[in-house]
């Protein structure tokens, strides 16, 4: 199993209760005397998986408590609103090979607003990023990157519907972040001035306001895609999914990269044959590859800077890399 083992789960905690009911009634095992084993994964949210001894079934138990602590209604809440994402893009077909969203397999609003979710064994994106970096394994993340750019598309396409994007709602969020940043010190009233200028240039161009709306996953980092054989993708963590411009998406993962190799390397121009091979990819699913990939790749700046001033933002990074992904954001808005 992946994670680092913690121990068993005792047999008077309820969540034993809760995981035997799980494998019982919801993934058809019949164990009579199950035992768990627990193990802690890594990641912004308080996340477990459980292997039970005797049948080797394996899930996952995402935790809302800790982030809302007294709030039990909050964290239910939020609980609830990702499981029911999950049955949303799967009810889309979106499940089995190669395009997979984990099934969601129950949810108790009393054991710390618990979601318990389908175990898949995967390497994750980001393992995959840092083979490139750190070993030169570069075809083996443009293979990633080619699927995960098949399911992005399917996922979109499949999804869309008949309404226009609202450009103005990441305007909105754009804003948002800007303000953050701006409480944390690490941006001036200069520098708010010219986001604002670089953000009404974008609002005025008319192709950010064309496409039309898709489910988004919403968080879409390297954290929060595992790979499987072949062309396998599935997508974890929806608890952000909404619906707006595709670009949010692949603007996202498209970013990532970038950060991904200024942070390790330092060398943002490093990632910038990964950037365009994920972005052909996806402009191949389309009946006019040219026209799409011209489309994308004008308004991926402005989604890439999005996510670059989204992650300076962060507590862990530090000033002088914060100040570098502030710059780099002002460089690629100003494609506008």
């Amino acid at each position: 199993m992946i994670g680092r083992y913690v121990g068993y789960v005792s047999g008077d905690d309820p969540l034993h209760g809760f995981l035997q009911w799980i494998i019982r009634d919801r993934m058809g095992v019949q164990e009579q005397g199950p035992a768990f084993r627990a193990f802690r994964l890594s990641g912004s949210n308080e996340v477990y998986a459980y292997e039970e001894k005797f049948s080797g079934a394996k899930l996952i138990c995402k935790f809302y408590g800790p982030r809302y602590g007294w709030d039990r209604d909050k964290a239910a809440w939020m609980a609830q609103r990702e499981y029911d994402a999950l049955k949303t893009l799967r009810g889309y077909d979106l499940k089995g090979a190669p395009h997979h969203v984990i099934r969601p397999l129950g949810v108790s609003c009393y054991i710390s607003g618990a979601l318990a979710l389908e175990y898949y064994a995967g390497e994750e994106f980001s393992h995959a990023i840092a083979r490139a970096m750190q070993f030169g394994h570069d075809e083996h993340l443009y293979w990633r990157l080619k699927a995960l750019a098949y399911f992005l598309a399917t996922q979109h396409n499949w999804t869309a519907n008949g309404h226009t994007a609202d450009f103005d709602a990441d305007c909105r969020y754009f804003d948002t972040v800007i303000g953050r940043l701006e409480y944390q010190g690490r941006i001036g009233q200069w520098d708010i001035d010219e986001f604002s200028w670089l953000r009404d240039r974008w609002r005025d161009r008319p192709q950010m306001w064309q496409d039309r709306q898709v489910w988004l996953h919403g968080d879409a980092t390297p954290a929060n895609f595992l790979f499987g054989s072949g062309m396998d993708v599935a997508a974890i963590d929806l608890e952000r999914m909404k619906r707006g411009d595709r670009m949010f998406d692949v603007g996202r993962v498209a970013g990532e990269l970038q950060h991904a190799f200024m942070t390790a390397v330092g060398d943002r121009y490093r990632a910038e044959p990964f950037i365009g091979h994920f972005l052909w990819e996806y402009a191949c699913h389309f009946p006019d590859r040219q026209r799409t990939f011209k489309s994308i790749t004008a308004r991926a700046p402005y989604y890439m800077a999005l996510n670059l001033l989204r992650i300076a933002r962060n507590d862990y990074i530090s000033a002088e890399y914060g100040g570098r992904l502030v710059a780099q954001a002002k460089e690629l808005l100003r494609a506008a």
